[in-house]
């Protein structure tokens, strides 16, 4: 479908011109978001327009540039304190940090991707992609495999046919086929793990957070480096890993996270 056809109209062309500069992880000139976008100029423009004019956007007339707006930071800063398992896991991300010393990650699923809602950097950091608020690939990542471990087959499927496939690393999972033998051997053991899948050096044990009825509110992991540790040795903190999901899940229990595969 063309850009002037999207399936949910001008809402959805906005998000996607919304997207295009959140992506830009800077303040962005008209004719960059131009070059990016399907939508012809007139259209972009308006819907540039549109968005600045409710505080979605706010535009630089000095720079030229556009740049989110304070708008929709209070909609981000609503949607983490309603939505996010984040506010919930903290005390609990504390002590796997502290018990640990290595990297924690939070995420939850967002249209099949991996979005990082919090994160604890190791008592020694270690440079890595993940930040909270960022979105990253669930097919090659130990919370990302966690989390489609364990959906229902339709919320499964619907989740596979938005990975890229894209090859990071040797040691990516880069075929449907291969992540659904991968994901079955997580269901197995009850926890997934990251072997340089997405990032050269950069290791994970991963477990997802679950509710009651099995339905998937997010995951946590431990990361590190293959020249801090082994996969192996980071697979014996798998038992704390899974004593930290059950108590945040038991903890999410009453409140009501939107679906998201």
């Amino acid at each position: 479908m063309g850009a002037e056809g999207h399936v949910d109209g001008t809402v959805g062309k906005a998000l996607d011109v919304l997207d295009m500069v959140a992506s830009h992880g800077r303040p962005v000139r008209f004719s960059d978001l131009l070059t990016q976008s399907a939508y012809p100029k007139a259209t972009l423009y308006r819907l540039l327009q549109t968005l600045t004019n409710q505080g979605m956007l706010a535009f630089d007339a000095g720079q030229g540039t556009y740049a989110l707006g304070v708008r929709l930071v209070r909609l981000a800063h609503a949607a983490w304190a309603q939505s996010s398992l984040a506010p919930i896991a903290r005390p609990y991300l504390d002590e796997l940090a502290e018990k640990t010393g290595e990297t924690i990650h939070l995420a939850q699923m967002d249209l099949g991707q991996v979005l990082y809602v919090d994160k604890r950097n190791a008592s020694k950091p270690v440079e890595m992609f993940s930040s909270a608020g960022k979105v990253g690939p669930a097919y090659c990542t130990g919370v990302g495999k966690a989390m489609l471990a364990f959906l229902d087959e339709a919320a499964l499927q619907a989740a596979i046919s938005r990975q890229s496939f894209h090859r990071f690393t040797p040691h990516t999972l880069d075929s449907p086929t291969l992540l659904k033998q991968e994901l079955a051997a997580i269901r197995d053991r009850g926890h997934g793990f990251d072997r340089e899948e997405h990032e050269p050096g950069i290791i994970c044990c991963a477990v997802p957070i679950l509710s009651r009825q099995g339905r998937v509110l997010g995951a946590v992991s431990v990361t590190s480096t293959t020249a801090r540790t082994s996969l192996g040795a980071l697979e014996e903190s798998a038992p704390l890993i899974k004593d930290i999901a059950a108590r945040i899940a038991a903890e999410a229990e009453s409140w009501r996270f939107p679906e998201q595969t």
